[in-house]
């Protein structure tokens, strides 16, 4: 699994504007400012996320970028998918056949059996941490996720 800058980016913004106070929200200037990252690439991302109706904005002099729920009903899975897909894609498997034109385990791959049970598994988690689970201290967060990890893998012990 690779997390890309947009990614990480994206899940940045996204806190930032659930942290902001204020009915108005962060202009892209703000965001830009906070964050180190420049005005051109914070409208990609902002346009990305609103697209996918993570942030609403809100025009006018004091305009800006608010969430378009609760941080609590946006799951981080949510997220990363509006902003750069799922770690497998079972077109993923077209793309990886070699020489030739059909992968010669396109009908019985254990492989594939793996990143499926790898992506699943991934979803859980994720779907399980919301923007709020990350508003907090790293501290915090790190204490949190840890605790929903020890719940999950615990339902998994056999």
């Amino acid at each position: 699994m690779k997390i890309n800058a947009i990614d990480e980016y994206g899940l940045r913004i996204l806190i930032r504007i659930a942290k902001s106070e204020g009915d108005e929200g962060l202009s892209i200037s703000q965001i830009s400012d906070q964050e180190g990252l420049s005005i051109p690439y914070v409208a990609k991302i902002t346009r990305t996320l609103r697209a996918n109706n993570l942030i609403n904005s809100t025009r006018g002099h004091k305009g800006g970028y608010v969430l378009a729920r609760p941080a609590t009903q946006i799951n981080i899975n949510e997220a990363l998918s509006a902003l750069g897909g799922a770690l497998y894609d079972p077109s993923f498997c077209g793309s990886h056949s070699g020489e030739r034109k059909f992968c010669t385990n396109s009908i019985d791959c254990s492989v594939r059996s793996l990143w499926r049970m790898v992506q699943a598994s991934v979803n859980q988690i994720l779907e399980s941490i919301s923007i709020a689970d990350l508003m907090g201290t790293e501290k915090n967060a790190t204490f949190k996720l840890q605790s929903m990890l020890d719940e999950i893998t615990q339902n998994v012990k056999v």
